[in-house]
């Protein structure tokens, strides 16, 4: 298996949205993108699947050496060595690979969020860093395309975090910030529990309405001159955008479920926000 079937064998199993907005794309920046997918994976499995936090910090620090060693040209992992060109051919900045380890490694210093400022930092590392990338394999002309990436990345991190809940509470996590689940009387037993209420569902509610608000702030930003360049944003918008009217239609009962979107209705919507962008 070569570096390239590797990382389009890692986004084909992983299921996930992402990969339905790669499929139009040209193949030298579909695989540039799905080579920093497959990169942003690998780092993912690192904390979810490592129940000893000493080797996933010593897993991290290795994945470190990884990205230095793609930047001197010498990488050894297949996912480093895919992503040698489209650092060199998109310009993907060190530090911003970095950081979204440095995203990721958050998860084993904190379970817990005192407020949205440092969830807005964890969503910024994991998620706005990766759009930053992004929009830059798509094609960016435009300085204003930084703040539409930067905030496409937040409300796709906060609807990734909407959905899970109850996943992320079995593993020991909530993203919910502790001052707004004070705010909605929501108790993080309840939450760890999966036990529902109308606290619950409005607090959810005002999670929805902050993600959709930054959905439309991204919109807002993109210039015209690079919305058909960053049409895989766009596609990736649409079917998460669907996923949060499904979960607000199901009631916000994403404590003892995952609400996902099928195959086929995340390819009609790629295919119609392709062709109308």
């Amino acid at each position: 298996m070569t570096p390239d079937e590797y990382c389009q064998d890692r986004a084909a199993k992983s299921g996930s949205s992402f990969y339905y907005s790669f499929l139009f794309l040209p193949p030298p920046r579909r695989r540039a993108i799905t080579a920093l997918y497959a990169f942003c994976r690998e780092v993912d499995d690192v904390v979810d699947e490592t129940e000893d936090v000493g080797i996933a910090r010593t897993q991290l620090a290795w994945w470190r050496t990884q990205i230095d060693a793609c930047f001197d040209g010498t990488p050894e992992h297949p996912v480093c060595l895919a992503l040698l060109p489209a650092i060199r051919d998109y310009g993907l900045p060190r530090e911003q690979l970095l950081e979204v380890i440095d995203g990721m490694e958050m998860d084993l210093d904190q379970s817990r969020y005192l407020d949205f400022k440092g969830l807005q930092l964890y969503c910024y590392r994991v998620a706005s860093v990766v759009g930053l990338l992004a929009s830059q394999i798509f094609g960016s002309t435009h300085r204003d395309t930084q703040k539409y990436a930067h905030d496409l990345g937040i409300a796709f991190q906060l609807t990734n975090i909407i959905r899970d809940v109850g996943e992320d509470a079995r593993r020991g996590r909530i993203y919910l910030p502790v001052e707004e689940l004070q705010r909605f009387n929501v108790r993080a037993a309840d939450i760890l529990n999966a036990r529902y209420s109308d606290e619950f569902r409005q607090l959810m509610e005002f999670q929805i309405a902050r993600a959709r608000q930054y959905y439309d702030q991204a919109m807002a930003a993109l210039p015209k001159q690079d919305r058909a360049a960053q049409r895989p944003g766009l596609v990736m918008a649409a079917i998460y955008r669907t996923l949060l009217d499904e979960i607000e239609r199901d009631g916000c009962r994403v404590l003892d479920r995952r609400i996902a979107l099928t195959p086929l209705r995340k390819l009609w919507l790629a295919w119609k926000t392709w062709l109308k962008s």
